[in-house]
C-alpha cells in the first residue's frame, strides 16, 4: 500500500520530469526544428505538411494519446498520467512564450547536431524520472508502454523504436539530413530513459565459480562477504568429473572483497561473472531493479 511520502515522491518526479521534458521541447528542438521522438517530433514533422503550430499538435495529440492509454493501460495508469497530460501541454506552451518574450530572437539557434544531442539528453532524463515511478508523461510515450506491456520491451529500447518512426515520418518533409539527426536525438533520449529507470538502484553481479576447493570457497563467502551461496550440480566436459558449482550473488561493491578471498584459497579457481539487471528476495529489496 503506498503512502503518503510514496505519493509525494510520485507527484515530484513527475512534475520534475515535465519541467525537464517541456524545457527540452520549448527551447531546443522548437526553435531548432530538431525531427526527435514524442509527440514534439511529430508536430515539427507535420507542420510543414498541415501549416498547425507545433504547440497546438502537441495539445491534441497528448490528450488523443491519453485517452488511448486510459483504454489499453488501465485506471491506474491514468490516474498516474492525467497530471502529465494537464501540465506538459501547459509548460510547452509557457516556456515556448518565454523563449519568445523574455530572451532575444536566436538566442536558442545552434548547430543542428548540438540542440539534438542536448534535446536527447535532457527529455531522457524528464521522461526516465516520470517513468521510474511508474508513470507517463503522456504523448508517444503511452504506445511505448504499451509495447513494454504487451510484449516486453524495455521502456527506453520501446520508446527509441516509436520515436525512430517519429523521425522517419520527417524524412519525407525535411529530407534525410535533419532526419539523421534527429535519431541522435531519439538514440541519447533511449539511453537516458534507461539510465534514469535504475539511477540509485544497487548494481549486483551473479558470480559463477568453479574450483577444487568449492567447499571452502563456499564457507569463506558466507562468513566473510555475508552472502548466501548455492551449489548447482556440473560435471567437466574434459576430465568427466563431478564438482558444484558455487553460485553467489552480490552487489557490484562486493565483488572485488568476493576475488580476493577465492583467489587467496585458489589461484586457479574459474570465475563466471554476469552483471544482474534485477534481483528478488532475502537480502536484496523486493523487485529492485538493478
Amino acid at each position: 500500500m503506498e503512502t503518503k511520502k510514496d505519493l509525494f515522491k510520485q507527484i515530484i518526479f513527475i512534475l520534475l520530469g515535465n519541467c525537464i521534458l517541456a524545457a527540452a521541447v520549448s527551447f531546443l528542438i522548437l526553435p531548432n526544428n530538431i525531427l526527435t521522438g514524442g509527440v514534439a517530433g511529430v508536430a515539427v514533422a507535420l507542420e510543414p505538411l498541415i501549416h498547425i503550430k507545433p504547440v497546438y499538435v502537441i495539445d491534441f495529440l497528448t490528450i488523443g494519446l491519453f485517452i488511448v492509454g486510459a483504454i489499453f493501460l488501465g485506471k491506474r495508469f491514468a490516474m498516474r498520467t492525467i497530471v502529465s497530460t494537464i501540465i506538459y501541454p501547459m509548460l510547452v506552451t509557457t516556456f515556448s512564450w518565454i523563449a519568445t518574450a523574455f530572451f532575444p530572437e536566436g538566442t536558442f539557434l545552434m548547430e543542428p547536431l548540438l540542440a539534438s544531442l542536448y534535446s536527447g539528453l535532457f527529455m531522457g532524463i524528464g521522461v526516465g524520472l516520470v517513468f521510474k515511478v511508474d508513470a507517463s508523461t503522456g504523448g508517444m510515450d503511452i504506445p511505448a508502454l504499451i509495447m513494454h506491456k504487451y510484449i516486453r520491451i524495455k521502456e527506453g529500447d520501446a520508446v527509441m523504436i516509436i520515436d525512430t518512426l517519429t523521425v522517419l515520418l520527417g524524412l519525407y518533409t525535411y529530407g534525410l539530413q535533419p532526419a539523421l539527426i534527429g535519431i541522435v536525438s531519439v538514440v541519447v533520449s533511449g539511453v537516458a530513459i534507461n539510465r534514469m529507470i535504475m539511477l540509485g538502484t544497487q548494481a549486483a553481479m551473479n558470480v559463477m565459480i568453479i574450483s577444487e576447493k568449492w567447499d571452502t570457497i563456499r564457507s569463506a563467502l558466507m562468513d566473510h562477504v555475508g552472502r548466501g551461496v548455492t551449489l548447482l550440480d556440473a560435471k567437466g566436459g574434459y576430465h568427466d568429473k563431478k564438482r558444484p558449482v558455487v553460485m553467489c550473488v552480490i552487489t557490484q561493491h562486493q565483488y572485488p572483497q568476493l576475488e580476493q578471498i577465492v583467489n587467496a584459497i585458489d589461484p586457479q579457481a574459474f570465475f563466471i561473472v554476469n552483471n544482474v539487471h534485477s534481483v528478488h528476495g532475502e537480502g536484496f529489496s523486493q523487485g529492485e531493479r538493478l
